[in-house]
């Protein structure tokens, strides 16, 4: 992906609410159910982590290997994540 196209992704996730939260419990299959569910529905996502710094970068980084997404931004506890979906 481009540097400009994901420009304008965090452009259009900054008016976004985080649709996922991950919380004390970690990432589980369950949350990543959910995650698959919202880029299928909506493609550009906010997920709020509660977690510390490594742990967040390392399920930030597994969240897009798994599902196939690509991460646009990381800022603090918050990503943003996008997956094309075909059918659209």
């Amino acid at each position: 992906m481009k540097d400009i196209d994901k420009n304008k992704l965090r452009a259009q996730a900054h008016a976004l609410k985080p649709v996922i939260m991950i919380g004390h419990s970690g990432f589980t299959a369950a949350v990543l159910a959910e995650i698959n569910l919202a880029l299928a529905s909506h493609e550009l996502i906010k997920i709020k982590m509660r977690a510390e710094r490594e742990n967040r970068k390392h399920i930030s980084e597994k969240i897009c290997t798994d599902t196939g997404a690509q991460l646009i931004q990381r800022m603090g506890q918050i990503a943003v994540i996008y997956r094309k979906n075909p059918n659209k």
